[in-house]
């Protein structure tokens, strides 16, 4: 006979599987070790894999991303100091298990992912989504753009991802946020870059970029501004709008993430992104992705632990935002 799960419990909320009964290392895989969702009566938040990469330009891999990000986040601890919040008490998060999309057609995946958010937010009201390339941020917005309206994104990459078509494909990842642009998805007033370096191909993808709604603050922009600098204008950019965040794990400088599929040398590091992340208990997110973690050319979990680490960031900042409105 099969004992039960044994885990932390406060109030209704089911939490992490207590790591004081089990290991961290033995049991299930989900992220945080939070309960799935067949396993609750409801969920206020879901961590949703989308393992999907036919969409990258360069190294493949990101589809096996969730499982890499999932099994890195065991050691996650169920109160977060730096917010002073404990961000699987505070409401009840689940973990949504894999969606199951085409790997040959971009376009049914496409569309198997907007379906598949749309039923998930009948039952949440925040999704974190682990890719899986950036592809997968375009039916995500469409998912949430149909219940808020248009939304202001926070994009923390080394690229913009608002390029046109790429060898003619309107939709690869470099080009979710043009394509959300031209559909209405965004407020074109409340949306911003963080994180952009390294070459273009020329300086019309800037200006094109800056007609979309886009403004940019780049990574040699942070060497000025600082972790506080950034927090600043996200915050005045953003104000009181309904917020996606979409993180690409490239942000980060290569010596921080190496397993991406599309490294750039200079990115920020580890702790000015989870700074930054931390601050954005302030805004009305909405929710979130991670994406472009390709676990092949990651070491020691190097990658896979920064991205969890951004996922229980942003699940925290939810929380402590939450417990001060």
């Amino acid at each position: 006979m099969t004992e039960p799960v044994p885990r932390l419990i406060t109030g209704d909320v089911v939490g992490q599987v207590d790591a004081t009964v089990v290991p961290r290392y033995a049991g299930p895989a989900t992220f945080a070790r939070l309960p799935r969702l067949d396993e609750v009566d409801r969920a206020d938040a879901v961590v949703l894999g989308v393992p999907f990469d036919s969409g990258v330009s360069y190294r493949p891999g990101a589809r096996f991303g969730p499982a890499h990000i999932r099994e890195s986040s065991r050691l996650l601890r169920p109160y977060n100091p730096a917010v002073q919040a404990a961000p699987f008490a505070a409401h009840q998060v689940a973990d949504a298990g894999d969606l199951a999309v085409n790997p040959f057609s971009i376009e049914e995946a496409i569309t198997d992912i907007e379906r598949g958010a749309r039923a998930l937010l009948e039952r949440a009201s925040f999704v974190l989504t682990l890719g899986g390339d950036h592809t997968i941020a375009l039916p995500m917005l469409r998912a949430l753009a149909a219940v808020h309206g248009p939304l202001a994104v926070v994009h923390f990459d080394a690229h913009l991802d608002t390029w046109d078509t790429y060898f003619g494909a309107a939709y690869t990842h470099g080009t979710p946020f043009r394509r959300a642009a031209e559909e209405g998805l965004l407020d074109r007033t409340g949306c911003l870059h963080l994180g952009i370096r390294g070459p273009l191909y020329s300086d019309s993808d800037l200006a094109q970029d800056s007609e979309l709604g886009f403004q940019v603050v780049s990574a040699p922009d942070v060497e000025h501004l600082g972790v506080a600098g950034m927090v600043d204008r996200i915050a005045r950019r953003v104000g009181d709008r309904p917020v996606y965040v979409s993180v690409d794990i490239d942000v980060l400088d290569p010596a921080h993430a190496p397993g991406t599929g599309t490294p750039e040398a200079g990115g920020l590091s580890s702790r000015e992104l989870l700074a930054t992340l931390r601050s954005l208990c302030q805004l009305h997110l909405i929710g979130a992705d991670i994406v472009e973690v390709a676990p092949a050319y990651d070491h020691a979990q190097i990658t896979g632990i920064a991205a969890a680490h951004v996922g229980y960031e942003l699940l925290s900042a939810l929380a402590a935002g939450k417990a001060a409105s």
